[in-house]
């Protein structure tokens, strides 16, 4: 049956239907909003691709893929073997964690049945790769962290190949961010500098507000390079990224010794030394260099800070200055317009289409004729905070193809000048299905700034599609 409104032809759908289906996914998301409460952050940390050749040794213990097996109640960095065992320790201490490793010979994967498989865990660390990861991998990283995953890079020094397989670990991480099949256009923001920089004390830029300099496990002043290298950074490609430690002299897109960035709903950090996460407490014939308790620097607040912000905020009481909000006006649309930029007609309770709550909801195109619609609300993202928008969406179509995006829709961060920011991501006729689905998006590389949130469908000459919208929020922590 055919809905009709001032010459609006919209495909109907059954109420009772719709009803059924949201009542089904509000118990679903309520339930899985209970169980990821009462779910530590689980953190990944790679030793599939050398982390151990030559001198290095960046494992968190020698019991793998679960370092409890080696100690269960580790008290000190040396109950766990291994340089990078301080920091898999004071994670483990806090009770908010659950770490395992990737073994040697293993592969990185997201979406498939090993309990190491991506997709059962928040956080992944590569503590400087030294072979190149497979095709394969590189698609399961990125779509890992595109979906939501924090991703913590680790580099060293131009030169530092450890195994001689001729790739070292900037040129490894580079090759993960220019050549892999879900994002290759600089995805990041940044590149790594082919550099061998002897030594230096990197300071911090002056933000008190950042979560990563200033988090539950304290204030990071200064880091340490004890030959490693920096990353330039690319604002036109990337919006989010953001240099927070300097190479002495450097500053703004230059020289850049740590920086945090975002790519779909995850978060990403990079850091130019493996030095700084060094505890010198490895396995026998290693030389390593304890840079995790340098007095010079800040080094293991700045590896627990951020690995806590990768993972998707704080846990122990402490980081940040945010209260807990939701900052769009009017967002299941029920005072109309109030609030919203939008095309005529689009803030409706007409019944052509279902809203998931209420009566209203926003229905972008569905003419069956060329047509552009938009949705928008600008909104002020506190600094300091991590941010979420998310919304519900439906969308119905009269197309037939299987292969065809013939109408589309754009969900877009602009800044105050109208200059797109990102775009979070299109649907199309292609995403037709019965009911809602709540599609999430990390705004927290925004923060600090007013930006606009913009919905743009755009409709082909024949066959409606209808792009319905309800329940969005932007919320922050």
């Amino acid at each position: 049956m055919l809905g009709f409104r001032r010459s609006r032809h919209r495909l109907t759908t059954a109420l009772t239907l719709f009803g059924l289906l949201t009542t089904g996914a509000a118990v679903q998301a309520s339930s899985a909003a209970s169980a990821a409460a009462a779910t530590p952050h689980r953190v990944l940390f790679d030793n599939a691709h050398a982390e151990t050749a030559g001198n290095a040794d960046w494992i968190i213990s020698t019991s793998q893929p679960d370092p409890l097996g080696q100690d269960s109640t580790p008290s000190a960095e040396t109950d766990w073997t291994g340089a990078i065992s301080s920091w898999g320790v004071a994670l483990q201490k806090t009770g908010n964690y659950s770490l395992k490793t990737l073994p040697s010979g293993s592969s990185l994967s997201y979406g498939g049945s090993a309990t190491t498989d991506l997709k059962n865990f928040d956080t992944l660390v590569l503590p400087e790769p030294n072979t190149l990861f497979t095709t394969a991998e590189k698609t399961a990283i990125m779509t890992f962290v595109k979906n939501g995953g924090g991703l913590f890079m680790i580099s060293d020094h131009t030169g530092a190949d450890r195994n001689n397989d001729g790739e070292d670990a900037l040129e490894i991480l580079n090759d993960l961010m220019t050549n892999n099949s879900v994002d290759s256009t600089d995805p990041f923001g940044f590149s790594i500098d082919s550099l061998s920089i002897g030594s230096d004390y990197p300071s911090a830029i002056s933000d008190s507000t950042n979560p990563v300099l200033h988090g539950s496990f304290g204030t990071v002043s200064k880091s340490l390079i004890a030959s490693g290298t920096t990353a330039t950074l690319k604002p036109a490609d990337n919006a989010t990224v953001k240099g927070l430690l300097y190479r002495t002299g450097y500053s703004g897109n230059t020289g850049a010794f740590f920086a945090t960035s975002t790519f779909g709903s995850g978060r990403v950090a990079f850091w130019g030394d493996s030095s700084p996460i060094d505890d010198d407490t490895g396995q026998p014939g290693n030389t390593l260099y304890d840079g995790w308790n340098d007095p010079g620097a800040t080094n293991a607040a700045l590896a627990l800070n951020a690995t806590e912000w990768l993972a998707g905020g704080s846990t122990s009481g402490g980081g940040g200055t945010c209260t807990a909000a939701q900052l769009l006006a009017n967002p299941g649309f029920e005072s109309g317009s109030s609030s919203w930029t939008t095309s005529s007609g689009v803030i409706t309770d007409d019944t052509g289409e279902a809203a998931r709550t209420g009566s209203y909801k926003a229905w972008l195109n569905g003419y069956g004729s060329a047509h552009t619609d938009t949705l928008a609300q600008s909104v002020t993202i506190p600094s300091g905070c991590a941010a979420t928008l998310s919304f519900y969406l439906h969308v119905d179509t009269a197309e037939t193809t299987t292969s065809t995006a013939y109408d589309t829709l754009k969900a877009q961060v602009l800044n105050s000048a109208g200059t797109v920011l990102s775009t979070l991501a299109t649907y199309s006729n292609l995403n037709a299905g019965s009911g809602y689905t709540q599609r999430s998006f990390s705004l927290s590389g925004y923060a600090g700034q007013t930006v606009t949130v913009k919905f743009t469908g755009v409709e082909g000459s024949t066959l409606q599609t209808s792009f319905v919208l309800d329940d969005t929020a932007v919320s922050v922590s």
